[in-house]
């Protein structure tokens, strides 16, 4: 298998934190157990020093040339939602897209796949905080403010600061499957993979007692259960809270309501169980709490565009020679609140 090479973009006045993010995630598993390696190089207009954004001067080699030989294009958060991007780097975006390469924005960067009309006709999204300015500058996107990251053909944006991780994570997960996705989070030692779905963390007031961590021990614990039916009552009284309260507290943490998240939870538990099981359809379908397999499809075909079948086989496919699958040991249920 060839490796993936990725250039990823450098400027004057560069977030740090984002230049950093795809190096942090493609290397985070220096042994990928057979699957092709990730070659990062990093490019600028004028090869030479750039002074990021913290004050750090990082020597750049490479100008806009990489960008031809690379398979992943990764432009960092933009330094201003206002300045358009120079004529020279649209230009190139724009031969790369018309030879199909992925170019992903990240955060602001998303602006300048907008400079470059790369946007047109496409879903995209970019930092909540940016939204107003996103959605005057380019009229012609399909632009979705509210969810982590979307892909749309072989443009992929995302939105602030650690939705980045979560963006090149899907990148990972796409190439290799969720196990190594989430191996990779844990690495990294960031929350398992979130869909590109999940709502944005926009800021608003949230009230919380002192000591009151109900809420992230709720979680692993509904997690552990998924294939009990978790209703939002059932996941109320185990919270020990009101319907009402449980309802506003839980979308103030997840940006999400609990039926959209169980619904994540459960199809990426699926995921896995496809990746590293010969378990039948209709047992997968049990052990994450969907009560039939009609429901599991439907739920693929929603968030990942495609079957549980045809995800097996993909996986299957690509998988190194050698691998193993290992069936599990019975799964037995035990209901208990969090402690």
């Amino acid at each position: 298998m060839s490796d993936v090479h990725v250039a990823v973009l450098a400027f004057e006045g560069v977030s740090l934190f984002h230049l950093s993010v795809p190096g942090l995630v493609f290397g985070a598993d220096d042994d990928l157990s057979g699957f092709p390696r990730y070659n990062l190089s990093y490019c600028t207009l004028t090869p030479g020093p750039i002074t990021s954004d913290q004050g750090m001067v990082i020597q750049v080699p490479d100008g806009l040339e990489a960008m031809e030989k690379a398979d992943i294009i990764i432009i960092p958060a933009w330094s201003d939602a206002e300045l358009p991007a120079p004529v020279e780097l649209a230009a190139a975006l724009q031969q790369a897209n018309a030879q199909g390469k992925l170019i992903v924005g990240l955060c602001l960067g998303a602006f300048v796949l907008g400079d470059a009309g790369l946007l047109d006709g496409k879903e995209t999204t970019t930092h909540w905080a940016a939204r107003e300015v996103f959605a005057r500058r380019f009229p012609q996107a399909v632009f979705r403010p509210d969810v982590l990251y979307v892909a749309d053909d072989n443009i992929i944006t995302s939105a602030g600061t650690v939705a980045a991780i979560d963006c090149c994570l899907h990148l990972v997960r796409q190439r290799h499957g969720s196990e190594v996705a989430n191996h990779t989070a844990r690495l990294l030692v960031t929350p398992p993979h979130r869909q590109g779905g999940q709502a944005q963390y926009i800021e608003r007031p949230v009230q919380q007692l002192p000591g009151d961590n109900r809420l992230p021990g709720l979680l692993e614990w509904a997690r552990a259960n998924l294939s009990e039916p978790l209703s939002l009552d059932t996941l109320a009284d185990v919270a020990n809270m009101s319907r009402r309260t449980f309802t506003r507290r839980f979308r103030d943490m997840t940006g999400t309501t609990v039926t959209q998240w169980l619904n994540t939870e459960r199809v990426a538990r699926a995921q896995q169980l496809l990746e590293t099981t010969d378990l039948s359809i209709e047992r997968i379908t049990a052990e994450v709490g969907f009560g039939t397999a009609l429901s599991l499809r439907q739920q693929f075909a929603t968030q990942l565009g495609t079957s549980p079948s045809h995800y097996r086989r993909t996986f299957r496919d690509s998988a190194p020679e050698g691998a193993t699958l290992i069936a599990p040991a019975p799964f037995k249920p035990t209901v208990r609140a969090p402690g």
